[in-house]
């Protein structure tokens, strides 16, 4: 059997363990590892296994994760993001379904702050969710609304999926981060037209609030949420204008939500202790995919996968156009499977090299593939984002009707997907304005 037939049958047996369950992170070390012992000797899989994990670990451009998701993990635990619902409701309630569209925005808001599109989920599902439905809002609506803007969470900076996307093509992470900004706002744009068009043609959908909200109301509440807006534009701005870089800015984005929690009383040693733990966890359970996405690579490295895959493109003949279809079609398959970032990491050793191949820009290529991880975390069987408002709302709304809530966002979904390959722009005009 050659190196190559010995690839493609790892990475069979690879998704063969994916699909009964086996931890991502678990399959991806141990098929490597065998993979490498096969292939080359038992003695360099050991070193490859004593070695590698250290060197992904020790990457000074990967200390920005485990600080953007302890800046997000303050913000949430010192109450920064709680008036954040309250005053998109009080701004936005004037719409056909005015707390879907606010929930959708805050939910944007939400998202810069913690970089995770299952904290957005979960966080905004508990605050948006009880109050939609106690209003007589549609339970599907309701329950899609806030699923789908979580994913808001992966293309809005910072963003976790774009410093791994970024550390694994060696593509500048900044210039990736503020790729994201427009293409998340055209999401949160898109979704925000669809939720009122449905809601004026049936307004069955969204009753409406009863009660006027007064001027002084809504800016009273600007008073109470100016925080969090701060926190937003601390961190892109300083990646924008140049004065911290992408890993400086994750420090930096920790140390200043500290600091307004601080300024507003409510930084306590509970707060600090759960923002920690919560901040530890969250990055070992991505490291601990991310190593062995690692060995997976320098496995197909071994097997001359790269350089097969690249022949590939010379005997077939893609163009760019065949290369980001073909692309999409992998990703909305497997993203109903495997969670994000494991996804992300397995797939990105057997694409990047094509996408080198045809010189795509990779900047672009990044939030496409960033778009398409957001759309697995809402397709069944496994959206996990669906999960997570599931365990929000328990036995009050069924599975079912949450992908059915979902149903609609996956077109816009489409659209936006369509605007963002018809369009590079979209994604690249920021970034350019950088060099």
């Amino acid at each position: 059997m050659s190196d190559i037939q010995i690839a493609f049958t790892a990475i069979v047996i690879l998704l063969l363990l994916l699909a009964v369950r086996v931890p991502i992170g678990v399959a991806l070390g141990s098929v490597s590892i065998i993979g490498i012992a096969i292939v080359k000797s038992p003695r360099a899989a050991l070193g490859s296994l004593g070695s590698m994990p250290y060197d992904f670990a020790a990457h000074w451009t990967l200390s920005a994760v485990p600080m953007f998701l302890l800046m997000g993990a303050i913000a949430y635990h010192s109450g920064l993001t709680h008036t954040l619902y309250r005053g998109a409701r009080l701004w936005l309630s004037f719409l056909p379904g005015g707390l879907a569209v606010a929930t959708n925005f805050a939910s944007a808001g939400f998202a810069a702050a913690s970089g995770s599109s299952l904290a957005t989920a979960a966080a905004m599902g508990r605050l948006a969710i009880p109050e939609m439905l106690k209003l007589g809002y549609d339970k599907a609506l309701t329950t899609g609304v806030v699923a789908a803007a979580g994913t808001l969470g992966s293309l809005i900076p910072p963003s976790i999926l774009m410093v791994l996307y970024g550390w694994f093509t060696e593509q500048p992470i900044s210039k990736l981060l503020i790729a994201g900004i427009l293409p998340g706002l055209l999401t949160a744009a898109v979704y925000t037209v669809m939720i009122v068009a449905r809601c004026k043609i049936n307004p069955s959908l969204a009753p409406k609030v009863e009660g006027k909200v007064t001027w002084q109301e809504k800016f009273s509440v600007l008073r109470e949420i100016w925080p969090l807006p701060l926190l937003i534009l601390g961190v892109i701005g300083g990646i924008y204008g140049g004065v911290v870089t992408p890993t400086e800015a994750g420090a930096f984005g920790a140390s200043l939500s500290a600091l307004i929690a601080l300024v507003q009383g409510k930084l306590s040693w509970t707060v600090i202790k759960d923002s920690v733990l919560e901040a530890m966890n969250s990055t070992a359970s991505i490291f601990f995919v991310a190593i062995g996405a690692v060995m997976l690579s320098r496995f197909l490295a071994f097997c001359g996968m790269p350089a097969f895959m690249g022949s590939l493109i010379e005997d077939w003949a893609l163009d760019p156009l065949m290369l980001v279809i073909g692309t999409s079609l992998i990703y909305l398959i497997l993203g109903m499977f495997l969670d994000p970032i494991g996804l992300m990491l397995l797939t990105l050793p057997i694409l990047l090299p094509m996408f080198e191949a045809l010189d795509l820009d990779l900047i672009w290529l990044g939030v496409l593939v960033i778009k398409y991880l957001e759309i697995g975390l809402l397709t069944p069987p496994v959206g996990m984002n669906a999960y997570i408002i599931k365990g929000v709302v328990g036995d009050q709304v069924g599975l079912t009707t949450i992908f059915r809530g979902l149903g609609w966002f996956l077109v816009c979904e489409l659209l936006i997907v369509v605007l963002l390959i018809a369009y590079p722009s979209i994604s690249t005009y920021l970034p350019s304005l950088m060099e």
